[in-house]
């Protein structure tokens, strides 16, 4: 099962992480935490990688929503967000917001998933296009 959304796109790191940011930000998601992976890494093991950052981004009436249906959901929020340097280029991926759905298999779920599925590829397109 893919869990994924992924777009790669012709920018350097710094600039897919901003222009992602600014794509989130005008589907309604703010980034709640930042998680520098590499850097984390290399401070705790010593270990190296490629640019990689995790974005926990949220939408807050999705999010609400989706509380009313099963307060657990928050243990599975549709909002993880990577960035990750790929060469020249770089690669945005998502977490699908159907997982969800599948996860706690509530049907109630669904067109909160949906919405946010929509919202998450809407901003993917913008960074792949923009």
């Amino acid at each position: 099962m893919d869990y994924s959304r992924t777009v790669r796109v012709d920018l350097p790191y710094e600039q897919a992480v901003e222009r992602t940011r600014a794509a989130l930000s005008d589907q309604g998601f703010g980034v709640l935490t930042e998680i520098d992976v590499r850097a984390t890494l290399k401070n705790k093991l010593d270990a190296d990688m490629e640019d990689y950052v995790i974005l926990g981004a949220c939408n807050p009436q999705l999010a609400h929503r989706a509380l009313d249906v099963d307060r657990k959901i928050g243990l599975l929020p549709p909002c993880n967000v990577v960035v990750r340097r790929d060469g020249d280029g770089s690669i945005v991926e998502a977490l699908d917001p159907q997982i969800m759905v599948t996860v706690p298999e509530l049907e109630q779920l669904r067109p909160i998933a949906e919405e946010a599925g929509q919202r998450i590829q809407a901003a993917l397109e913008h960074v792949a296009t923009n």
